[in-house]
């Protein structure tokens, strides 16, 4: 967390209330959350621009800046942002009303002024912060996506059977590889494959044709439903991920597992694996 859906949602935030600002202030102190630059480094580069774009793909955020004030070059540097695990995006406007989007465990947490990670201010007396109570995020200039594949919310059925579809790993731990799909997390993982009637174990090479189709369909309806009910939390299978917890379809007990390197929960009827087929954990 957040996954998708939350990023998006801080996205549409910085797109519909920050873009257009002229920026006089950047707090980039945070070393950490800044690396690989030094502190004053991201100031210096922002200083007298606006944020003109806000774009994304999977949980990476990346804005688009003006030129400098005075100056005919093209266009600024991108600023990635990165939310992390817990990280939220607070956009405050000029008459200091207050929008947030992000992480929503500590929506409703006060602020606390070492949570603010990295802070622009505006010429109108407004700002846009990271605020991240874990410290997780990230702030950086012209990031490279390359290492990422195609956005989960756009990746078309054949992008996805080719990514998905090939080698003995787990599916879950192929879902969860950023580099062949981008933006689907632990949450939306077990989501998607508790609506596609999946086991988390199975290889993603031995993946039948039917198995394969239902999986694409839960990615876009999961996606969908959890961008519009605010978060990846708001998933059916959510509050059943704990002990002695049963599956919302069919009552049967969920099991718990880890795969991937994550924690994962599914129904012990639908989605067991079928005795012919290995386990790849």
């Amino acid at each position: 967390m957040p996954e998708l859906p939350e990023v998006e949602i801080a996205r549409r935030l910085i797109a519909a209330q920050a873009l257009h600002r002229r920026i006089v202030g950047v707090d980039d102190s945070d070393g950490y959350v800044v690396r690989p630059h030094s502190p004053g480094e991201l100031r210096n580069a922002l200083t007298g621009r606006s944020l003109t774009a806000a774009n994304r793909r999977g949980k990476t955020i990346w804005l688009e800046t003006s030129p400098a004030d005075g100056t005919a070059v093209p266009a600024g540097p991108e600023l990635g942002i990165h939310l992390g695990m817990s990280g939220r995006i607070v956009v405050t406007e000029p008459d200091g009303s207050v929008t947030e989007g992000g992480d929503p465990r500590y929506g409703s947490r006060p602020d606390r002024l070492q949570w603010r990670r990295f802070t622009i201010t505006f010429a109108d007396g407004g700002s846009l912060v990271l605020l991240d109570p874990r410290r997780l995020g990230r702030i950086w200039l012209d990031p490279d996506l390359a290492a990422l594949g195609p956005d989960a919310g756009h990746v078309t059925p054949a992008q996805f059977r080719a990514l998905i579809t090939k080698g003995t790993t787990a599916v879950k731990a192929r879902l969860l590889d950023q580099s062949k799909i981008a933006g689907i997390g632990n949450l939306l993982a077990d989501e998607i494959l508790w609506q596609a009637k999946v086991s988390p174990l199975a290889p993603a090479g031995g993946l039948s044709a039917a198995q394969v189709n239902r999986l694409y369909r839960a990615v876009k309806s999961v996606l969908e439903a959890a961008s519009a009910q605010g978060g990846a939390h708001t998933g059916r299978i959510i509050a059943a991920r704990h002990p002695g917890g049963t599956c919302p379809r069919d009552g049967a007990p969920m099991v718990h597992g880890t795969v991937g390197g994550r924690s994962t929960w599914w129904c012990s009827r639908e989605q067991a694996l079928p005795a012919a087929q290995p386990n790849p954990v």
